[in-house]
């Protein structure tokens, strides 16, 4: 799905927002502080967020909680069922930092599906003609 998002990110050449992809381990607060817009990625695991996400939250959360109010981000999930426990997790600490979606985050519920690649790549074009345009 990352792929996908960041093809679809990418699909304009005209666009001349930089994209900078890290994985959940490495990035820290300096990367959110840096960032004008955030995507973030995660599987369901046990109905709730992965074990990378939610490091990744434990890590940044003090450091970035007044510096980035405001800050833009977005998310998409792969659930098997559901959803909701990672969702309302992920809203949960985002809203405690301040930060503010985009748009509708993306779920990708049940058995997968050649489907979700092309919606993760729309995701990503909404995203980065909106940057672009100034709109987000």
């Amino acid at each position: 799905l990352q792929e996908a998002v960041q093809a679809g990110y990418t699909a304009d050449e005209t666009n001349n927002v930089e994209i900078i992809v890290k994985n959940l381990f490495t990035a820290n607060a300096q990367d959110v502080i840096n960032a004008d817009i955030i995507l973030l990625g995660t599987t369901e695991s046990l109905g709730y967020m992965s074990g990378d996400l939610k490091d990744f939250f434990d890590r940044i959360y003090y450091d970035c909680l007044e510096k980035t109010r405001g800050t833009l981000f977005e998310f998409y999930v792969r659930v098997g069922f559901d959803g909701t426990g990672t969702c309302s997790a992920i809203n949960s600490i985002t809203k405690g930092l301040g930060w503010k979606r985009a748009q509708k985050p993306l779920i990708c519920r049940g058995q997968w599906s050649e489907d979700y690649l092309s919606m993760a790549e729309e995701l990503g074009m909404t995203l980065g003609a909106g940057v672009q345009l100034g709109v987000l």
